[in-house]
């Protein structure tokens, strides 16, 4: 592939990007050599990490479409990466042609890839913010321009909470519940180590600690904790293979290396 040209302003080459690497993980052009280089090193411990990505992708169709069925009206997409084919708005307005949308990512590669994509859609904006300081995302003036919160919202942390230290677990998933009304619905998905080989594990754990931001493979148990102050969803928190298949969106073969759950506050 050929190089991108300058990065622009503010975009730090120097490192892999967990969002960059991730649009290159989907087919994306929206990358550079560090986040390539880093995805192969990836794919040595994990070959199937381009299915995985692309069953994550499924598994957030399937979670949003269920929101909006049950009536969510508004969503906060939290680390949405850079726009790609079926992203969220796409996706819920499909069934509520006018739902609100706040894509939230700390990458200013996203940030100016997504005003750019969204320039038109009055309904969706994308703001920068970090999920480790939920106050950002919550109170963020773009955030509450779209957001009531006196009413249900859809809160989306895919491929995110893997991404937290348990030491921060509390502080966001207490903050994202105590800001949510009563009949909102929260959805993320978690990398596993159960099943998989520890070597496979360690591998991909030591590239993202390349990154700004290291990555947690955790047991079941372990990502259910971040679900504890919600009521989670039948089937409950699942490898994302199983909640809720749809034949008319069928997802590539499963790797068995995500759980997933969408939760709702009572």
């Amino acid at each position: 592939m050929a190089e991108r040209g300058p990065a622009p302003a503010g975009i730090d080459t120097t490192r892999p990007s967990v969002a960059r690497m991730y649009d290159y993980y989907l087919g994306g052009k929206d990358n550079y050599e560090v986040d390539r280089a880093a995805v192969r090193r990836v794919a040595e411990a994990m070959p199937e990490i381009g299915q995985l990505a692309l069953e994550n992708r499924a598994f957030l169709r399937r979670a949003v479409r269920h929101m909006a069925r049950q009536g969510i009206r508004q969503f906060i997409d939290i680390g949405s990466g850079l726009p790609t084919v079926g992203n969220t708005h796409e996706i819920a307005q499909q069934i509520v042609p006018d739902a609100r949308v706040v894509y939230v990512d700390n990458d200013p590669i996203v940030l100016a890839h997504g005003r750019a994509l969204l320039a038109t859609d009055d309904n969706t904006t994308v703001v920068s913010a970090d999920m480790r300081r939920p106050a950002e995302v919550l109170r963020h003036p773009e955030t509450i321009k779209l957001i009531d919160f006196g009413r249900p919202v859809g809160v989306l942390l895919i491929a995110m909470i893997h991404f937290l230290t348990l030491d921060e677990r509390d502080a966001v998933m207490g903050a994202l519940h105590d800001a949510m009304a009563p009949g909102s619905l929260i959805t993320a998905t978690h990398v596993t180590r159960d099943g998989h080989a520890l070597s496979a594990v360690e591998g991909i754990e030591a590239v993202y600690a390349t990154t700004p931001t290291p990555i947690y493979f955790r047991e079941h148990a372990e990502v259910a904790g971040f679900f504890e102050r919600f009521e989670l969803v039948e089937p409950g928190l699942v490898t994302i293979d199983t909640w809720h298949p749809d034949p008319t969106d069928p997802a590539p073969p499963a790797t068995k290396w995500l759980y997933g759950a969408v939760a709702r506050k009572a």
